[in-house]
């Protein structure tokens, strides 16, 4: 196990990302919630991160556009699809024997995981889902 640090093209913006790698066929992808930056809070996604990836499955973290080391504008997880499903895309490709692919995400993170229905993903974990409030 290694952890790999990269960047990938989110449209024309670039983002920031690490992979604590495994010979598993099941990936974990974790969305950061909040403006927490891919490490997490008190650096506990890194500590899971290397944790899964010692039991053998790899497991990819980023930072969304405008947290951390990645470009653009932050403009919340309601905006966040894009970078989602460009994390994904980039997690497939530098990983081709992953096979299967789980989204993780806490708090706001799952629930833009619910706001693109999962998409791309071959299931879902959340954790304590941000319950949107209607500002009216």
């Amino acid at each position: 196990m290694s952890r790999l640090h990269l960047t990938f093209a989110c449209g024309s913006l670039t983002l920031a990302g690490s992979l604590d790698t495994a010979p598993g066929h099941t990936g974990l992808l974790i969305v950061s919630g909040g403006n927490e930056i891919r490490s997490g809070a008190f650096s506990g996604q890194a500590h899971l991160a290397a944790s899964i990836a010692r039991a053998g499955f790899p497991v990819f973290r980023f930072d969304r556009r405008g947290i951390g080391d990645s470009e653009g504008e932050n403009r919340g997880f309601r905006s966040s699809a894009k970078d989602i499903k460009s994390a994904l895309n980039a997690f497939r490709a530098i990983s081709p024997d992953v096979e299967r692919v789980i989204g993780f995400g806490n708090c706001d993170a799952a629930s833009a995981l619910m706001l693109i229905g999962g998409d791309g993903f071959d299931g879902l974990v959340h954790s304590n889902p941000w319950a949107i409030e209607d500002s009216a």
